[in-house]
């Protein structure tokens, strides 16, 4: 039997799911997300956020648009928020793993709810950071049935 990680999904991947200027990161991202339905996936209040910013921003989506896409993920995956523990890990992480401090506020919600897998190009793909694994699925395939 194959085991379901608890993976979550930066704010990049969910916003290359409507980017139609890069067709080809758009079907890598469609296709982890679909991935991701089949794992123990959990989505960050801060990905979320930050998807309807860069989307409206971006004009890859309207705010009516945004927030439709946003509720419905919130159907399919529980939200976790970071803590004021959160923040400090954060902090102290930006200085001990050289992580940009969104990046670091992102890996310590993970990390404070379990996340084994995050997956991002935004850190160096297949670095470990206390037991969360970084994965940038646009660099390579990634098997999860272990």
């Amino acid at each position: 039997m194959n085991k379901k990680h608890r993976v979550t999904l930066d704010t990049n991947i969910l916003v290359y799911a409507f980017d139609i200027t890069d067709r080809k990161r758009q079907k890598k991202a469609i296709e982890i997300i679909e991935f991701v339905l089949t794992e123990e996936c959990v989505l960050t209040l801060q990905s979320l956020s930050e998807f309807y910013y860069a989307v409206t921003k971006k004009k890859f989506l309207d705010a009516k648009k945004a927030l439709a896409q946003i509720q419905d993920w919130e159907l399919i995956f529980p939200i976790i928020t970071a803590k004021a523990s959160t923040l400090i890990k954060a902090i102290k992480a930006v200085e001990q793993h050289q992580l940009s401090f969104w990046d670091a506020l992102l890996w310590a919600t993970a990390k404070e709810a379990n996340i084994e897998i995050l997956f991002t190009e935004d850190f160096n793909h297949t670095q470990k950071i206390e037991g969360v694994e970084i994965i940038n699925p646009f660099i390579r395939e990634r098997e999860c049935n272990e």
